[in-house]
């Protein structure tokens, strides 16, 4: 297996060049790898010393390797595009709402009303791809039944998320970035903190669980009993994001269609 460092997207090229050449590629965030460097005493910084650093955290590591290459990163290229253009169709409406000149309000809006039939487009080849795969169909149709889960979030998690259902439900939540870390030392305990994971997958999940909390009984239920023993509400939102990532990995693991009663019982 071939593990490289994440670069801000100028990997993503020699990992589908690698992937169709068939060896098995792994991609890991750099800044994992510095700190394994740091707690190894190796302080300086070469190319060569670097890779050296990288095959050895990948032997101590094991980090999972990546789907097969192909569909997979167009798949992925599409959510990309869509969240930029949702954001960019953010920063415009901003601008609208502060614009004094005719001429620029109607500029923005213009803009705008483009960036929308863009978006669109892009759902509906994002429809289309997902369809056109059995597997990415199955776990789509599996995420749309859990209430709170829309499209998009089903789309995100099947093009950004795809150990779902092939990981344990301790790595599910690690890998969104919503575990949370014991800091204990002999009679100290520490308080819980969730830490790292993939950002992008995290907001949507966020939006997804406060529409759980507000339809979803089994999530409305377990956020409600939080509340009542005083949780704050972020930690609140973060440990129902926590259990429908548990409830997805469930799903998915087994291809079982979504069950509120077992989803209750979920830890």
């Amino acid at each position: 297996m071939i593990v490289v460092e994440a670069t801000g997207g100028y990997e993503r090229q020699l990992v589908v060049d690698l992937m169709t050449a068939g060896y098995q590629v792994s991609v890991v965030n750099p800044r994992q790898v510095r700190d394994f460097a740091r707690a190894l005493n190796i302080l300086a910084k070469t190319d060569r010393i670097d890779a050296a650093v990288l095959a050895r955290f990948a032997e101590r590591g094991q980090p999972i390797p990546r789907e097969k290459a192909g569909r997979i990163e167009e798949l992925r290229q599409l959510v990309i595009r869509r969240r930029q253009l949702i954001e960019h169709r953010t920063a415009e409406k901003n601008r609208c709402a502060q614009g004094v000149s005719p001429f620029v309000r109607k500029n923005i809006l213009r803009h705008i009303d483009v960036i929308n039939k863009d978006v669109k487009a892009i759902d509906k080849a994002l429809v289309s791809l997902v369809q056109s795969d059995d597997d990415w169909k199955n776990k789509f149709d599996k995420i749309t039944e859990v209430t709170g889960f829309g499209p998009q979030t089903a789309t995100t998690l099947v093009a950004e998320l795809p150990e779902l259902g092939k990981v344990n439900r301790q790595q599910a939540a690690a890998l969104v970035g919503v575990a949370p870390f014991n800091r204990d030392s002999g009679q100290f305990k520490g308080r819980r903190m969730v830490w790292g994971g993939r950002q992008s997958v995290r907001n949507v999940l966020y939006m997804a669980a406060l529409s759980a909390m507000k339809h979803n009984p089994v999530i409305r239920e377990f956020a409600a009993r939080l509340h009542a023993k005083g949780k704050p509400p972020k930690v609140v939102i973060t440990a129902c994001i926590r259990k429908l990532v548990v409830i997805l990995n469930a799903i998915l693991k087994t291809n079982q269609p979504w069950q509120p009663r077992l989803a209750a019982a979920t830890p």
